[in-house]
């Protein structure tokens, strides 16, 4: 099918899947990483407090452990940073929920303080693009603080856990650099260099944006690994290889030279453990080095003020997305309370996870967190019987259903569900015994009014702006073209100036596709100019593949005004 395929213009209302939203997908090639990091990272508190005989402090612990989610993506030099700053986040968290919870004991007025910390913690995972689990873990925690009973005096020495907790979460993320430190980058290129061979494979808009995304991610993340080491410039040379398949996948009519097998070979070894490949260096690979030192010399005495700020500003498409998360938080929260639940602080949380980028997003969200509660719930009820045997026995089972949660959430969020809702009911066996019947039903009322109010919420609560951000990216992307253009048209232009078009234009071509994406599942909000978006891609793809050919990264004779 050609590029210049002109999709049907889409209704205000989208029709909602149900199956798609439930099956299963390949699990992450790193579910194992976070697994094994928060089992290491809980294991070690666990067993101290336990030696101790102080189990009903796992909680506070635990909110520290949890930070060793996080991070797992990024180069460790920018890691290290990044789960600081998730630690110090959780810490600030709690601290505002254990002070209200020992302030005061009206659920109505602690539904609100933890449905506006559900609000803030997700408009700052998104702003910061802390990636998953974003804010759940934060409301998790949060909202379960509020209705442990203290009183003040206690709080700074839970808090002194948590941070203590959270060292130690700290170094577990951190210790693989010992082993293996250009490990994230090496996953960065690999998937750069099998989203380009399934380019080069099938090439069409969807794997074009693919290719470009993935790309764009792998030298974003050589540029945050710090200095050149002779293993990242061979990774660089690889990410050179990638880039020049797709460009010269382009859609200009021109049959690509690359061949898949050997990307994906290439790929595989860079995965393992052995040497990075070595391919001979793709023509324009100096050129292209030499752009890259540049912006990295660039990065470290540029730093980027007021990014997080920019993104939260009054015109913010995150913005409606955060008031959906406190009106649905909040009316989830009453609508428990006026059911009966004492602490209704799973409903803050349901609700809190199903908001995603869109409305058929958190659609998708919706089912899957309702789907594996009520199936989590179950699981909960046979283990109980066997948790209640031995302190060590409850330890191991919640050990279990952590690795199990992370092993489990990349094949589908519901799935993960299944192991993180025993997990999260066998913490609150901690603090002492509970009545099953009670802990049961409470948590099958907390996940279907949730997922239903918050639902709703979402549905109610427009998000307009979206439409607006696609046109703002498209202005963007022409900016990027249009500059990339003049600088192709400059003979004395050097690589660096080459290199930094390329990659701005390949940046805005990446929000481009995911802002258009986004608002293609949005409610209520004007139609897309959705001829613009693929003539826009369109053009900027031709772009890109004309400024590799003068960087000698690939040889292609463009179509009459390919550019």
């Amino acid at each position: 099918m050609s590029d210049t395929t002109t999709l049907p213009r889409r209704p205000s209302v989208r029709r909602l899947p149900l199956k798609a939203a439930l099956r299963l997908n390949h699990p992450s090639d790193t579910w194992f990483k976070p697994a094994l990091s928060v089992v290491v990272a809980s294991l070690v508190p666990n067993l101290l407090l336990f030696a101790v005989d102080r189990l009903d402090l796992v909680m506070y612990t635990m909110a520290g452990s949890l930070c060793a989610l996080y991070g797992h993506a990024l180069p460790y030099a920018r890691r290290a940073g990044t789960v600081a700053r998730v630690v110090v986040g959780m810490t600030a968290g709690l601290a505002v929920s254990l002070v209200a919870g020992s302030l005061t004991h009206s659920t109505a007025i602690l539904i609100a303080v933890g449905a506006l910390l559900a609000a803030v913690q997700k408009a700052l995972c998104d702003a910061s693009r802390i990636g998953p689990p974003a804010h759940v873990i934060f409301t998790f925690v949060t909202s379960a603080a509020l209705f442990a009973p203290q009183h003040i005096g206690q709080v700074p020495g839970h808090l002194a856990l948590t941070l203590a907790a959270g060292a130690f979460s700290w170094c577990v993320t951190a210790a693989p650099a010992l082993l293996r430190r250009e490990g994230p980058e090496r996953r960065a290129t690999a998937r750069a260099l099998d989203a380009a061979a399934a380019c080069v494979a099938d090439p069409g808009p969807r794997t074009r944006g693919a290719a470009a995304a993935a790309v764009h991610g792998a030298w974003q993340s050589l540029l945050a690994s710090g200095r050149a080491t002779p293993t990242r410039r061979a990774l660089e040379r690889l990410v050179v290889h990638a880039e020049a398949a797709l460009a010269e996948s382009s859609p200009t009519g021109h049959r690509a030279a690359a061949d898949p097998a050997q990307l994906r070979e290439w790929a595989a070894l860079t995965r393992a453990r052995g040497p990075v490949p070595m391919p001979p260096a793709a023509p324009g690979t100096t050129a292209e080095l030499y752009g890259i030192d540049a912006e990295r010399a660039g990065r470290r005495v540029r730093a980027k003020r007021g990014e997080l700020l920019r993104r939260l500003g009054p015109g913010s498409h995150m913005l409606p997305i955060a008031v959906r998360t406190l009106i649905g938080c909040a009316l989830a929260g009453y609508a428990c309370q006026a059911l009966g639940v004492g602490r209704p602080y799973w409903a803050i949380v349901t609700a809190a996870s199903l908001y995603q980028a869109n409305v058929t997003l958190s659609w998708n969200r919706a089912l899957q967190r309702t789907l594996g509660n009520l199936l989590g719930v179950l699981v909960f009820a046979a283990v109980l019987p066997l948790s209640r045997m031995s302190p060590l026995l409850l330890i191991l089972c919640v050990l279990c259903f952590n690795f199990a949660a992370e092993a489990l959430i990349t094949r589908n969020y519901w799935l993960g569900s299944v192991a993180v809702t025993p997990m999260a009911l066998l913490v609150i066996e901690f603090g002492g015994a509970h009545p099953a019947g009670e802990l049961v039903g409470d948590r099958v009322v907390d996940t279907v009014v949730g997922a239903a109010v918050g639902f709703l919420a979402a549905v109610l609560v427009t998000n307009r702006r979206a439409t607006g951000r696609v046109e703002r990216a498209l202005e963007a992307t022409e900016c990027a073209r249009a500059h990339a253009v003049r600088v192709l048209a400059d003979d004395t232009a050097d690589p660096a100036s080459l290199d930094a078009s390329r990659r701005g234009l390949t940046a805005s071509l990446v929000e481009l596709r995911e802002a258009g994406d986004t608002a293609a599942g949005e409610w209520w909000q004007r139609a897309l100019p959705e001829e613009d978006l693929l003539a826009a891609e369109r053009a900027g793809h031709r772009t890109l593949a004309a400024t590799a050919q003068r960087q000698g990264l690939i040889s292609l004779a463009p179509e009459n005004g390919a550019v």
